[in-house]
């Protein structure tokens, strides 16, 4: 486990490590089943619904960043605009693609400095708000 001085995890240490687990070992599968058969029509996805669902809002800060850390695909310490359309998708590869309002709504729920990114604190911010 990579942690700080603070013994914390630290989410650029993660992610330069690559640091990768499936998020089913920080979630059920039946409450990803479940966050995911939620918004299977198109435009039907809410980000803060979704984290309730599967658990995710009830988790640890610490496990909140696991789950940033595998959700930033290109491990740039950021969640940009093309991996958000494919969030379904790294809960459950058979998901469908988030649609392009989709999209736009949870970056600008998420987005809080407007850098068109969501950093593992504005991502931290959402799910446990």
């Amino acid at each position: 486990m990579v942690q700080n001085q603070k013994g914390a995890l630290s989410i650029s240490a993660l992610t330069k490590t690559k640091f990768k687990m499936s998020l089913s070992s920080i979630l059920s599968a039946d409450a990803i089943d479940n966050a995911i058969k939620d918004c299977q029509a198109p435009d039907s996805f809410c980000p803060k619904k979704f984290f309730q669902i599967c658990g995710l809002s009830k988790k640890s800060p610490a496990e909140v960043k696991k789950a940033f850390a595998i959700m930033d695909n290109d491990a740039s310490g950021f969640i940009e605009e093309e991996e958000l359309k494919f969030f379904l998708q790294r809960f459950s590869p058979g998901a469908r693609v988030l649609t392009a309002a989709e999209t736009k709504n949870f970056l600008s729920a998420a987005d809080d400095d407007s850098d068109g990114k969501i950093g593992a604190d504005e991502f931290q911010s959402l799910v446990l708000a």
